[in-house]
């Protein structure tokens, strides 16, 4: 992990603070978004998420976990989708819920959106779908760590929706995701993308 890389997974990042705008093109809309040093995909969409937004219908209603959400996108860009949808944003990067947040009040979603440490959401809370880019790069200890954490919050009959590199293991997650008890299909594989979708156990 290069040391840019660990300041996206840092509660608190050390680089200089500085926002960068950007458009966002998700599930047939446009919206402005602000991004930043020290945060995942600074300044423009990452390609793993494009590839969700293009290969997935919107979601339409629910409580949705975004998880590991950085400066939110795919938590906004549902929330904007439909006014159906309730998201919270996971993520360990203060500055990142601090982004997102920001970016959720400019958008008008601030009653459905909320950006929250892993500590601040009610463990009791449960989620219909999960839908993630996952931090892949922390390893795959942390990673299923993680996955493992969340995924168990699913509500009865939800989903996860994740979207993981075919060069960064996507197959084998997905394999391993169906013998920790979540059934996990490819919903759609494009630019060396799978979109994975795994079922509450």
């Amino acid at each position: 992990m290069t040391s840019e890389q660990e300041h996206y997974f840092s509660a608190d990042p050390s680089v200089p603070f500085k926002r960068e705008s950007l458009t966002v093109e998700a599930w047939e809309q446009q919206f402005p978004a602000v991004s930043g040093a020290g945060v995942f995909s600074r300044g423009h969409l990452d390609h793993g998420t494009a590839v969700l937004f293009r290969e997935t219908p919107a979601p339409t209603e629910g409580h949705l976990l975004d998880l590991g959400c950085g400066w939110g996108v795919i938590g906004l860009a549902a929330a904007l989708a439909s006014p159906a949808v309730r998201v919270t944003a996971v993520d360990v990067n203060e500055r990142a819920l601090l982004l997102a947040t920001e970016n959720a009040k400019e958008l008008g979603v601030t009653d459905r959106f909320a950006a929250l440490l892993p500590d601040q959401v009610d463990p009791e809370l449960r989620f219909d779908e999960i839908w993630s880019n996952p931090p892949i790069r922390i390893g795959k200890a942390a990673l299923h760590e993680l996955l493992l954490t969340w995924l168990p919050r699913l509500a009865p009959g939800g989903r996860a929706v994740m979207v993981v590199g075919k060069n960064l293991g996507a197959d084998s997650l997905q394999k391993w995701l169906t013998e920790q008890g979540f059934p996990t299909t490819r919903i759609a594989s494009a630019k060396g993308f799978r979109v994975l979708e795994s079922r509450a156990a």
